[in-house]
């Protein structure tokens, strides 16, 4: 698989078009499970190139991702985890999801792609998010989520693995306002605070997306994350 599109992308967003080769790599095993498992809905490959690829890439201007640890939470077919860990080979990924089958593709493509400093776990966020040794609790410099559940959830699930000043990045659609406001009271109680959205259109498209990024500025109160079916029935 060859995309000028991609490596025009990646130039646009400051990203060495080096990586391009690793990232077409990385896309053609998605779309090649895609065909016996459920991965995503966009088969078209210069659509996936932006939709995913750039998409996930353009969070990498936005943050000094450089040496940190990363946890992608509900990571699915490793969006947008695996893109940001080829692109910024220093960070230190861990890809969490509670789907067994997608956990070993994630582990197979690692493997074929010899790609180091990548974890793959198969776990619920909330369990994951005990303290240690049972789980890895304020353990990650940053989480990082795309398409899981609402801010407010996602929030839930996500702020309690991150480390005092860290960040969790929700990626959202640009009409997340209202979705946005419901959540504060819930990112206040997580021990985090909003600390910028930014609006971004993915490149070679007319697309915008949105990277809500929150701070995690005191410890999370014991008792989060809930079980999923009681966070789901109850959301803070």
């Amino acid at each position: 698989m060859k995309s000028a599109v991609l490596t025009d992308g990646l130039t646009a967003l400051r990203i060495d078009p080096a990586h391009a080769d690793t990232l077409l790599a990385y896309l053609q095993c998605v779309l090649d499970k895609n065909t016996v498992m459920n991965l995503t809905a966009i088969t078209d490959p210069d659509e996936a190139v932006k939709l995913h690829l750039l998409d996930c890439a353009a969070l990498i201007p936005q943050y000094e991702f450089a040496g940190k640890s990363v946890i992608d939470v509900g990571c699915g077919a490793g969006f947008p985890g695996m893109p940001l860990r080829i692109c910024e080979p220093s960070i230190r990924l861990t890809l969490l999801d509670a789907t067994e089958k997608k956990i070993a593709f994630l582990k197979e493509t690692v493997d074929a792609l010899k790609l180091e400093n990548i974890t793959c776990i198969h776990a619920r966020a909330e369990e994951y998010a005990a303290v240690p040794p049972k789980g890895m609790r304020e353990s990650f410099d940053v989480a990082v989520s795309r398409a899981v559940a609402r801010l407010n959830i996602l929030a839930e699930l996500c702020l309690p693995l991150v480390k005092m000043k860290g960040m969790f990045c929700a990626m959202k659609s640009a009409g997340s306002d209202e979705e946005i406001n419901e959540a504060k009271s819930a990112i206040q109680k997580l021990g985090g605070r909003i600390a910028h959205v930014e609006d971004y259109t993915v490149p070679g498209t007319d697309v915008m997306h949105r990277a809500v990024w929150v701070e995690k500025v005191s410890a999370a109160p014991g008792m989060y994350p809930r079980r999923f079916a009681k966070i789901k029935q109850l959301p803070l």
